[in-house]
């Protein structure tokens, strides 16, 4: 009963199946394959975007640090919230790849940025001193597990403009995103002002497989010598698009990232009806984040369920619910929790009276 990271799953079998077929025969390399073309196809169709240019790759590090790097110049100011996966979990390498890039990071609720705060930061345009203001970079879903609306993406994106910031979004969980919010893909990207997107795959089904996506095609000039410089330009480049394209076909990509919304609610509701226990934001996509008591929390461990303790801060668990998670499991964790929580109850009840 693995809650820990939706990385922690394999791969779906669609994908597999994927991969197996494409590695029969030759194929061109280094993206010159009819899969690599066929998911920028598949991506121009789903985003309603023609002129759409999409590069694949294999992490969501390189997806986020190349994006940025293709948009920010080495004296460039990135502004993100202080939560986001680039400030916190890539080591770096925004920074590495943009030679020198800073991160200026910003506060706001749910891991969300707020237009207001963004157009207070976003100071300095030619001054000497400073780094310059380039991009902006948002989550969606956060890393808290919520959500940008349509209105808050373009409001962000109004603001972006007026400050001469590029919007780049990071979509390590963008399919349980859009599944969540049941819009079309274009509504929370593109139409509402988004330059670039990092369209995640590996934790809704794929091996390892993610796209960086540009919306304005001028902006891509420089991407492909970043990607080949960094060592994500792929000679056998058809073993990722191959998993892209799996992902794609059939609303494969949403039907995983409803599953997992789905155990998320479920695995929410259950913990949060429970006394002592209480959520910390509402599930809106595949993430729960609780305040559970430690003897919950305990007894979770001692039943074999691996979750993460002290995200966020002491006394904060995080559970995530992937494409395959199973329903017994959600309602084996349930289980346990409410055991231990109606000990908890009894044993208090007999010291009050």
């Amino acid at each position: 009963m693995n809650f820990a990271s939706d990385n922690v799953t394999g791969a779906c079998p669609e994908v597999l199946d994927a991969l197996v077929a494409a590695n029969d025969g030759a194929a061109m390399s280094y993206g010159e394959d009819p899969w690599t073309a066929r998911v920028q196809m598949r991506l121009r169709e789903l985003f309603g975007k023609p002129d759409l240019l999409a590069f694949p790759v294999a992490t969501g590090t390189a997806a986020n640090a190349l994006a940025l790097a293709t948009l920010v110049p080495p004296y460039g100011a990135i502004y993100c919230h202080r939560d986001a996966h680039i400030n916190l979990d890539e080591c770096g390498a925004p920074e590495l790849y943009t030679g020198g890039a800073k991160l200026v990071t910003l506060a706001g609720e749910g891991a969300k940025i707020a237009p207001d705060s963004l157009a207070e930061a976003a100071q300095g345009h030619g001054v000497v001193h400073h780094v310059q203001p380039a991009a902006v970079s948002i989550t969606q879903a956060t890393e808290a597990g919520c959500l940008y609306s349509p209105e808050e993406v373009a409001a962000i994106a109004e603001t972006a403009r007026s400050k001469q910031l590029k919007l780049h979004m990071d979509g390590a969980r963008f399919a349980n995103a859009v599944a969540a919010l049941d819009l079309p893909p274009a509504e929370i990207t593109w139409k509402a002002g988004v330059d670039v997107l990092s369209f995640g795959a590996t934790k809704n089904g794929c091996l390892a497989a993610e796209a960086v996506v540009f919306f304005r095609p001028e902006l891509a000039e420089s991407f492909r010598f970043h990607r080949k410089r960094a060592g994500h330009l792929f000679s056998k480049g058809r073993v990722i698009s191959a998993q892209l394209e799996a992902y794609l076909k059939d609303r494969l990509w949403l039907e995983n990232a409803r599953h997992a919304n789905g155990m998320a609610r479920r695995l929410g509701a259950g913990l949060a009806a429970l006394p002592g226990c209480r959520l910390l934001v509402p599930v809106e996509a595949n993430e729960v984040f609780t305040e559970l008591p430690p003897e919950i929390v305990a007894s979770l461990t001692a039943a074999g369920v691996h979750f993460i303790d002290g995200y966020f801060g002491p006394g904060v668990q995080r559970f995530v619910c992937a494409w395959n998670t199973r329903i017994e499991d959600v309602e084996a964790v349930v289980a346990a929790a409410k055991t231990t929580a109606g000990a908890l109850r009894s044993s208090a009840e007999v010291a009050g009276a």
